[in-house]
């Protein structure tokens, strides 16, 4: 059973329609008591840092959550669902992320002189093309991003692959035993996006 958490902005609809396609049956979780017989666990993600930590104390899925990660349980973070696992974001400072992963969200410089937020289609640079997440798909695969902010985690090895925009090379996804996130959409990149979120489930 795959659980997508619903803490009030999350793109939902897209997401459970995207894992319905692949036919595997999910329920939404937006309580603790909804966590009962999930197996894997998505957590999408839109709007800011701040308000998706708030949201989610608020309804007593932050704690379960972290539990959920220290013990090692498949978990797919997207876009804001990864920007979370970190210690802490440019976006809203003095608010702790979960903290699984070392390192901070920060922010695109527009002094690059790319467009402010990082809006549509980008290939992405797969570190290594034989990991389990990139079955399927190949190197300079294109995805579909929308954000402003970005982590830079503290260990280079969990990277999966990278994006280049506005004068970075960031982290564009990780992966670390069960946990794997994007900054991208994958439920807006089309079959390279339902073929990586179908990997995560045969993984899991």
């Amino acid at each position: 059973m795959t659980g997508i958490i619903d803490y009030g902005a999350g793109n939902l609809l897209s997401v459970a329609n995207a894992v319905r396609s692949l036919g595997v049956e999910s329920k939404i979780v937006a309580a603790p008591e909804d966590f009962d017989g999930v197996t894997r666990l998505i957590l999408p993600g839109v709007g800011s840092f701040g308000d998706c930590v708030e949201n989610l104390k608020r309804q007593q899925l932050w704690q379960p959550i972290k539990q959920w990660l220290a013990d090692g349980k498949p978990y797919f973070g997207i876009c804001l669902g990864y920007q979370v696992l970190f210690e802490s974001s440019e976006e809203t400072p003095g608010v702790e992320g979960l903290g699984h992963f070392a390192g901070q969200v920060v922010e695109f410089s527009p002094e690059a002189g790319d467009k402010i937020p990082h809006m549509g289609w980008n290939e992405v640079s797969l570190v290594d093309p034989a990991a389990a997440m990139w079955n399927g798909l190949a190197d300079r695969t294109h995805v579909y991003f929308v954000h402003s902010f970005f982590p830079r985690p503290a260990d280079g090895s969990i990277v999966a692959c990278r994006t280049d925009y506005a004068g970075e090379s960031f982290a564009a996804a990780v992966m670390s035993g069960a946990v794997w996130a994007t900054q991208f959409h994958p439920e807006r990149s089309q079959a390279a996006g339902l073929q990586l979120m179908k990997n995560f489930i045969d993984a899991n």
